[in-house]
């Protein structure tokens, strides 16, 4: 009977792309990958991810695999409020006997698929750690384990759109998703503004909510028509506007994403200013900062390269972040929660407004060396903080500045530092 259900229990697709509130979520793929695929700075997708919705019977069998998988990890006492080597060795346990009762009974699952592993960018060879497009069982262990230790009570919808998907294919997937975890209290998804102006109803967006989401992460990158047709966004800010408002009043939350430096150098102000100016129409609920980092052989790149794109600098991020901040009048709660993102600057508007200001007037009050070695610091500590610890690589990096384990940045030159500093932005986890 043991050896039945262990073999029961296969893999299940996992969401590694997923915003960054979500990183201990349950995930479950409702569809896969991303059918617009054309932003100019986006490589998630780009190295031959095709898009497909998933058959709900994929999509139960996955869920049902998930949760028997979670009932014999609470029998086995895996997981609870901390890592600890009893817990590693109890899961290792668990997989090993997984495994060998379903090569027993004659399963065999598909190889573990890491499909950035072979892109031009070694940013993206390195993120393949982690983009896992069929994970084994292992992985979902390691999935669960950080679910039920941040307190197993959210869940993530992907991939790329699920707004694409009808209400009733997710209410399916969130009932069974209940019924084998009753502690679910929030559901979320990422969307795409267009989808909700132009292709759901408002009564379809109120039929996502009675299925059980709660909130929907839009990326709409930026505010500045100019800005959204030269990343081939496909989207237009009355998009992001309509399709907010029409979310809003479905009685869903609607969180934003923007893209500090997107407009690069010639379309700063523009893209700082409308940003402000949709957010201020489509009033979300969340606004999150998430800076462009621009990857090896992305349409942006190219862009740089022919000299039709001049990369922001930090200095000018910081600005864009400040004129956005200056001129939001609606009640929103900002964040900094990307590892790409230099400053910390959070709060609620208007209420944190002085706060945040003053967060970026310090940085950019500095003389232009400190900018710079504040800048690399920051990425070193984004680093050890997402990772657990400095890689051999990145030390291998910054030993220029590395004096008995702490930062001393002596004759380093600002070239030098400047190099370091990319170099460890280039390792970090948009």
């Amino acid at each position: 009977m043991e050896n039945e259900r262990l073999a029961r229990v296969r893999p299940f697709e996992i969401c590694s792309i997923r915003p960054p509130t979500e990183n201990n979520s349950l995930t479950f793929r409702l569809s896969r990958n991303c059918y617009w695929n054309k932003c100019g700075f986006c490589p998630i997708y780009k190295t031959g991810a095709k898009f497909a919705k998933r058959p709900v019977s994929e999509v139960i069998a996955d869920i049902e695999s998930a949760g028997l998988l979670n009932e014999l990890m609470v029998e086995n006492g895996i997981g609870g409020s901390m890592y600890s080597k009893v817990i590693q060795e109890r899961a290792l346990s668990l997989v090993q006997r997984i495994r060998k009762a379903r090569e027993e009974a004659g399963v065999t699952d598909r190889h573990r698929c890491l499909p950035l592993e072979n892109s031009p960018d070694p940013r993206m060879r390195w993120f393949s750690s982690w983009f896992v497009e069929y994970p084994d069982i292992t992985d979902c262990v390691e999935h669960l384990m950080s679910w039920r230790i941040a307190g197993g009570s959210t869940c993530f919808l992907g991939d790329a759109d699920s707004l694409i998907l009808k209400p009733e294919f997710m209410g399916l997937g969130t009932s069974h998703i209940r019924k084998h975890f009753m502690g679910i209290e929030r559901f979320t998804v990422y969307g795409r503004t267009r989808t909700a102006a132009r292709i759901r109803s408002e009564g379809e967006l109120a039929a996502f909510k009675e299925a059980g989401l709660d909130r929907v992460h839009f990326g709409i990158e930026s505010g500045s028509a100019d800005v959204l047709k030269k990343i081939k966004k496909g989207e237009t800010p009355e998009d992001h506007v309509e399709g907010s408002l029409k979310t809003a009043r479905a009685g869903l939350s609607c969180s934003f994403y923007v893209m500090p430096g997107l407009g690069g150098m010639e379309l700063s102000e523009s893209h700082a200013v409308q940003t402000a100016r949709v957010i201020n129409e489509a009033a979300p609920d969340y606004v999150r900062i998430r800076t462009l980092e621009i990857f090896e052989g992305m349409p942006l790149d190219d862009m740089r390269r022919k000299g039709e794109f001049t990369e922001a600098d930090d200095d000018t991020a910081a600005r864009e972040i400040r004129k956005m901040i200056e001129e939001i009048r609606v009640p929103v709660e900002i964040l900094s929660d990307s590892a790409t993102n230099l400053l910390p600057v959070f709060g609620s508007l208007p209420k944190d407004r002085g706060k945040m200001l003053a967060t970026i007037d310090e940085y950019l009050a500095k003389p232009p060396r400190e900018r710079l070695e504040y800048s690399l610091h920051a990425r070193i500590s984004a680093f050890a903080g997402q990772y657990g610890a400095l890689s051999a690589e990145v030390l291998n990096a910054i030993s220029p500045v590395l004096r008995d384990k702490r930062l001393d940045f002596g004759t380093a030159s600002d070239e030098e530092i400047k190099n370091m500093t990319a170099f460890v932005k280039s390792r970090l986890m948009p």
